[in-house]
């Protein structure tokens, strides 16, 4: 053995060990706030004395564990309701570690759970940390929270990337695609944006502006609508979009242009002209916007940028005259619609089960 493979083995080993001792202090606070939340739960439901404590119970018992760090108020309640939204995780834990009656009732029901269930709990618990089961557990809809699991899985987001996937109704718009597999296989990549093609959803969701379908508005009150939202709307655009113009006046030849909305993308490295429109896609406003491109390219971008791109928003698209009307060339042009309200859930739960399968 050489020096370089003798430092390249101890890396190795450090790095492989180091991975599993933090997996396994993760693994031990998930359990231990689990048994935490089973605990109060035995003592609210049989405690001898849980009258005399009451509404105080998490007051008192935060004061009394005061020496434990992290075992406030707050977080007592939360580990009863992880315990309440995770009760499988009974099967998976160590039975000393359990209250008499959970012990018992958890072998009787161990009988009539599936063991599918079981395998996939004790993957959650192996694979995701307390701090995103904390965020999971705030989804009260069951198929729901089962699909943002399935997503931190699949993709390991940072807890800040999953709120920000549950904020943004990645699941409702699975649940508006008509391919499924596909729309799922964009959520993922918007977790790490590297492409245009990672950053640009195929439909945004502007429900945030109160409209409805029914509602007569035009370009100019959808516009004003989403800057008066602008957190909101940078929120549904996604990672890495930076505001930085409404109504850019541009100057081609002796005629002036006006770009509905100018952002620039710091993980992209460009600028991101977005085109609003009210109706469905026509030819002319894809020439309107390769327009602007062009003259950002010629005009405004530095040397450092990467080639900017145009997001055309449209309430409906004809995916034939995409494919002749897009440039054959550069992928500098996207075609996207908005929704102003929510789809109906439907067909998610045998999409979820499916996916599931194939961990």
């Amino acid at each position: 053995m050489k020096f370089q493979e003798l430092l390249k083995n101890i890396s190795h080993t450090h790095a492989e060990l180091q991975i599993k001792a933090v997996q396994s202090v993760n693994q031990a606070l998930t359990i231990r706030n689990w048994c935490i939340g089973a605990y109060i739960v035995e003592y609210e439901q049989n405690g001898k004395d849980r009258a005399k404590y009451g509404e105080k119970l998490f007051a008192n018992l935060a004061k009394e564990l005061k020496t434990i760090k992290g075992l406030g108020s707050t977080e007592l309640k939360k580990c009863r309701k992880f315990y309440q939204t995770y009760p499988l995780l009974s099967f998976t834990i160590e039975q000393n570690l359990l209250p008499d009656s959970i012990r018992q009732s958890a072998t009787v029901e161990l009988q009539n759970t599936d063991n599918q269930e079981i395998d996939y709990t004790r993957l959650l618990l192996q694979r995701v940390s307390f701090t995103h089961l904390s965020v999971l557990m705030t989804i009260e809809n069951p198929t729901k929270r089962r699909y943002y699991e399935m997503l931190t899985l699949k993709t390991t987001p940072s807890v800040r990337e999953l709120e920000r996937q549950i904020n943004t109704l990645s699941y409702e718009r699975l649940g508006l695609s008509a391919d499924k597999d596909l729309t799922f296989e964009q959520i993922k990549k918007t977790i790490a944006v590297q492409t245009p093609q990672d950053a640009i959803k195929d439909v945004y969701f502007f429900d945030f502006l109160g409209l409805s379908s029914q509602q007569n508005f035009d370009e100019n009150d959808l516009e004003q609508g989403l800057i008066a939202h602008l957190q909101d709307f940078i929120l549904e655009l996604g990672n890495g979009f930076c505001f930085e113009a409404r109504q850019k006046r541009i100057l081609i030849g002796e005629e002036y242009f006006f770009i509905d909305l100018v952002f620039y993308h710091r993980l992209l490295k460009c600028h991101i002209l977005i085109e609003l429109k009210v109706d469905k896609m026509q030819a002319g406003h894809i020439a309107q916007l390769q327009t602007y491109l062009n003259y950002y390219q010629a005009e405004i971008k530095e040397e450092n940028d990467n080639p900017p791109i145009g997001i055309l928003l449209v309430t409906d698209k004809n995916e034939a005259l995409v494919r002749y009307a897009l440039p054959t060339q550069g992928n500098d042009l996207f075609i996207s619609k908005y929704k102003i309200q929510l789809p109906t859930e439907e067909e998610l739960q045998n999409f979820i089960l499916k996916e599931l399968k194939r961990r």
